[in-house]
């Protein structure tokens, strides 16, 4: 008895384990023949023919290759490049095939399709651009209202002939008072030396109420760096007197209808003449702003401000005739050319 009571508590702990251990086994025991009726074999697609396979039957769409081991890096010894796709049925999988001949045959070219394409060349009846143009720019036709009075001035320069050689026409006046105070005009042969730039050589024409003078002029012009437009001419006349006249002016544009243009001329003389009422040295400089607007590219009216000086001997000679030698001047005038 004493011994049946000292093996009671180890057949309960036995008991209690078998208990315990009864449901994780039957569970794993259910598993292991699950498993062992789902069991295949794996398949080795390296062993596949894939030439004799009907890829024409088969879904390629719903294919699903990682299930089929396409894996590339799983399985490196299945070489899909040998795969013989001719022998594919893409039309039946659904593919575009484009088609291997025209649906039209392409004819053959004639003598007749050559002749059409590559006609005879008539030079003859080939128009050709003039050699000759001209053209005629009114600069500054316009009138003023200065400090000592009111007038009228104008600013011309033309050309005709080609993109080298060309005849320049220029002038320039002023009248005050009902009378012309002064007026000129030149004629100059232009030959271009450079794409932007012109020398010019002729003469010029002075005309006076009292008397007139010729001057032989020679000078450059053109388009400077930055856009300024450059005309500088020297003049020899009568007795030796040598002057010169530089102009430069800019535009600069506000809109692409609305330009505003600065302008700067000066002349100079190499000796005095009291009767011309021309000193040495700087004779004149006038300084402008004009504001226009061109409603076209051949008519602009304008409006602006101008102020020009006299200095030295030729301030002297004016005053002494009871003239003035500075004045300010508010402009109105049009510029337009043909």
């Amino acid at each position: 008895m004493s011994t049946i009571r000292s093996l009671k508590p180890q057949l309960l702990g036995a008991a209690l384990l078998v208990a315990l251990a009864a449901p994780a086994w039957a569970q794993s025991h259910s598993h292991g023949e699950a498993a062992s009726q789902d069991y295949q074999e794996p398949v080795d697609h390296s062993k596949m023919d894939h030439a004799a396979m009907d890829h024409s039957t088969m879904d390629h769409g719903n294919m699903d290759h990682a299930a089929m081991g396409h894996d590339k890096a799983a399985e490196p010894n299945v070489d899909h490049s040998a795969m013989d796709h001719s022998k594919m049925d893409h039309a039946a999988m659904g593919h575009v095939v484009a088609p291997s001949a025209p649906r039209e045959p392409i004819p053959a070219i004639t003598d007749a399709d050559r002749a059409a394409a590559f006609p005879p060349i008539d030079h003859g009846a080939m128009e050709h651009a003039p050699e000759v143009h001209s053209l005629l720019l009114v600069n500054r036709l316009e009138h003023w209202d200065g400090q000592h009075g009111t007038g009228q001035s104008w600013e011309a320069s033309g050309w005709v002939g080609g993109n080298i050689n060309r005849l320049w026409l220029r002038s320039e006046g002023e009248r005050s008072g009902g009378r012309t105070g002064s007026s000129d005009l030149e004629v100059l042969y232009g030959r271009s030396v450079s794409p932007w730039w012109d020398v010019l050589a002729g003469v010029k024409q002075d005309f006076r109420p009292a008397e007139s003078r010729t001057w032989a002029a020679l000078g450059i012009q053109g388009l400077a760096p930055y856009k300024f437009e450059t005309s500088a001419t020297a003049y020899v006349g009568d007795g030796g007197q040598l002057a010169a006249t530089l102009e430069v002016e800019y535009e600069l544009l506000l809109t692409n209808r609305l330009i505003l243009q600065p302008l700067l001329e000066a002349t100079l003389a190499a000796k005095d003449e009291p009767e011309h009422g021309m000193g040495s040295g700087l004779n004149k400089v006038e300084a402008g702003l004009r504001l226009r607007y061109e409603f076209s590219r051949r008519f602009a009216p304008y409006i602006g401000i101008t102020h020009e000086r006299l200095f030295g001997d030729t301030a002297d000679y004016h005053e002494a005739a009871g003239e003035h030698t500075r004045d300010t001047r508010w402009v109105a005038g049009v510029r337009v050319w043909f």
